[in-house]
This record gives C-alpha cells, structure tokens and sequence, in this order.
C-alpha cells in the first residue's frame, strides 16, 4: 500500500497546476532571534484577540450594544478594504506571495484605534450616568482606557517595526479608525439606542433572548447581585422542602 501512494503524492505535491498559498491573516513575520520583533508579531495578533472576546460576549450576553459594537468594527474592516483598492499604495517589504493587499491604511492600525476611541466614548458620554465616583471605579476605568491605548500605539509601532506598513500607513489608518469610530459611536448612541427598546420586544430577539441593557449602569454588577439573590432563594427553598429529623 504505501509503494502505491507514495508515487501518486509526489505527482500531486509536484504538479505544477496547482498553487499553494498560505493563510496570511495570522501569519506574522519577525527577524530571526529578535526578542523585540517577536513581542510585536505576538502584539500584531491583537485584533484577533479582540475578535475572539467580542463573539464570545455576544454568545454568551446577547447584548445589543455589543452586538452594534461589533458590527461597527466589520463595517470598519470592510472601509479599510475599500480604501486600500482606492488609494493602492503598497507595502513597504515585499514578501512574495504571502501579501498581496495593499498597505495604506494599515487594518491593524486602523482596528485598534476604532476600539480605543470607542471605548473611549463608551466610557466618558455613554456611562456619564453612573453615580458612582469612588476611587476605585475611577482607577478601573483609567486602567481599561489606558490599556486600549497603550496596546493601539504598540501594534501600530510594530506594524512599522517589521515593515509591515509605513509610518504614513499606520499614522492614516489610526485617523481612519478615530473618525469612524466617532461616526459609528454617534449613530449607535443618538439613532440605534433609543430603538434598542422596540428591537428586544421583537419575535427573533426574544427567541434568541437579545436584550438591552442599556439603563442598567454596572452590567456586572447587577448580574452578580441578581444571580446571588436567586442563589439564596432557591437555598431557603429547598431548605424549607427538606423534612425535619
């Protein structure tokens, strides 16, 4: 058996017809034996992270905001795909057949500061409401922010680092994403939300228990004290069904 597939594989691996082609959209390339490079191939995965938290979130908390959050940032890939067919500007290292889009704006750029402005308006316009000025809650939300930040300027600067992109590509696509997360934010917050009452009472979204959570100040917060309320309920329940000895 193996005398007979040994010779057909090598007639498939060695026909020229065929094109092979890796995945590109994970693959990061980095100088052999650079530690600094390596740390900014592993920062470049970011948006994928991100991606990955937003689907999850939607699974599992079926929140419209997050869902038109998350909209938001395919709206805004597909805007950098567009522009990148518009304005063909290449990269600044060619790489063969592993890159064949354009480089300006940079998409990675461009994510990552979508999602910091837009955290960032989250935070400052839509949770203004909050009666809540302690320390900590005020730490907190310096240390969300300031963490969206400082991961935006260090996948920009490793975009740049391992020639990736130009610094005027990164620089472009970080505008790109600030004005359309300021856009995006503003439709959301002005158009989408005061609908977002109509959209949950809809057949569809109470099969698929989407809901609103837009007037509840801390999410988190209210989850937990709910679910243990329910918890100590259930408790004396089931105490109170126990027979007595």
């Amino acid at each position: 058996m193996e005398n007979i597939a040994t010779p057909v594989n090598e007639e498939f691996l060695s026909n020229g017809e065929i094109e092979w082609q890796p995945l590109s959209l994970t693959l990061v390339e980095y100088p052999k034996g650079d530690l600094l490079g390596k740390f900014f191939a592993f920062t470049s995965l970011a948006p994928f992270g991100i991606g990955a938290g937003f689907v999850t979130l939607i699974l599992f908390r079926r929140d419209l905001h997050t869902i038109a959050f998350f909209i938001g940032t395919l709206i805004n890939e597909v805007l950098n795909i567009v522009l990148k067919h518009i304005i063909c500007e290449s990269r600044p290292l060619i790489r063969g057949h592993l890159y064949n889009e354009y480089g300006m704006p940079s998409s990675h750029s461009q994510f990552v500061w979508f999602f910091s402005i837009y955290v960032l308006y989250f935070f400052i316009i839509r949770l203004h409401h909050i009666n809540n000025n302690s320390i900590i809650s005020a730490l907190w939300r310096i240390i969300i922010v300031g963490s969206c930040f400082t991961l935006a300027l260090i996948v920009c600067a490793g975009r740049v680092y391992l020639h990736y992109h130009t610094t005027a590509q990164v620089v472009v696509g970080g505008i790109v994403g600030f004005v359309f997360a300021t856009i995006w934010f503003t439709v959301v917050h002005r158009i989408l939300t005061p609908l977002f009452p109509q959209l949950v009472s809809l057949k569809v979204c109470e099969m698929l228990m989407i809901r609103d959570t837009t007037l509840i100040p801390n999410v988190l917060w209210f989850e937990y004290t709910t679910s243990r309320q329910e918890a100590r309920t259930r408790g004396r329940k089931l105490a109170a069904l126990k027979p007595t000895q």
